[in-house]
């Protein structure tokens, strides 16, 4: 059984900084951490591969020479491989160019190390917020696909998920291979043991950069290939002040709240 695990390196929420001429993130000299939503997919592999100890787990991740950072990470965890896919011809890639990188990495790869069976994406990066690059990452490869997940299960030639809906969760079976997106579970994920962590710290993570794909097109990739530009971008202003609604009741509350907002014309 072979499991995929897209792993992006994101810039420390509270460090984001905007390089102003070309309105994108600023990595260099910012603390990074391996992506949350990317630690939950790497756990539920790692769940998988505790039931079925002859799978291998392999992490790629699209980013500068500093992103092998967050692929140890994962090594120390649980991965067993690990691959590095950068290029200057790839930064500022947007989301529809980033997944079309990633699925020319998938393909290299996977001559490299056979099929996928599965590939588990974290939902969306702290970073962007968008939730696109995992779907469009399966369009690309044409596999089927579940998002919002919290749990999964690899049965023969199909993989059973259990996932977030708007007010409850539905328990859904997939076949293989396919991908999966996941979202923060009811379980921490797993620490790293010191001896997976000193063989992490030693790994040499192979690096793949558009000569080593030879089918991709560099017109789809990077700035030229991106679709969305940004205009402009900036932190609101935030208000302070606001008041404190305490009645008896919620709809005293209600009908409060209601009253305040008439007074101010809002409504």
């Amino acid at each position: 059984m072979n499991i995929l695990v897209c792993v992006k390196q994101v810039p420390d929420t509270t460090e984001i900084k905007i390089d102003p001429v070309t309105n994108t993130l600023i990595r260099s000299g910012v603390p990074s951490i391996v992506n949350p939503f990317d630690g939950y997919a790497l756990e539920a592999a790692a769940r998988i591969k505790d039931a079925h100890p002859d799978a291998k787990i392999v992490v790629m991740s699209m980013g500068p020479g500093q992103a092998q950072a967050a692929l140890k990470e994962c090594l120390a965890i649980a991965a067993d491989k690990a691959y590095l896919i950068s290029d200057r011809a790839f930064g500022g890639s947007d989301t529809l160019a980033t997944s079309y990188i990633l699925s020319a990495g998938v393909k290299k790869i996977e001559e490299l190390e056979g099929k996928f069976d599965m590939i588990f994406c974290g939902k969306q990066a702290i970073d962007g917020d968008t939730a696109q690059v995992g779907p469009e990452l399966a369009e690309h490869l044409g596999l089927p696909q579940v998002t919002y997940a919290l749990e999964a299960w690899a049965e023969e030639n199909s993989l059973r998920v259990l996932k977030e809906d708007t007010d409850k969760k539905l328990l859904v079976q997939i076949r293989t291979p396919c991908l999966v997106t996941f979202t923060k579970p009811s379980f921490d994920p797993r620490y790293p043991s010191i001896k997976r962590k000193l063989a992490a710290n030693r790994a040499r993570i192979p690096v793949l950069g558009a000569a080593d794909l030879p089918d991709i097109d560099l017109m789809r990739a990077g700035l030229k290939g991106s679709p969305t530009k940004v205009k402009k971008t900036f932190c609101p202003e935030r208000k302070k002040g606001g008041v404190m609604i305490r009645e008896d009741s919620g709809q005293a509350s209600a009908v409060k709240l209601f009253q305040l907002l008439e007074d101010a014309h809002v409504i």
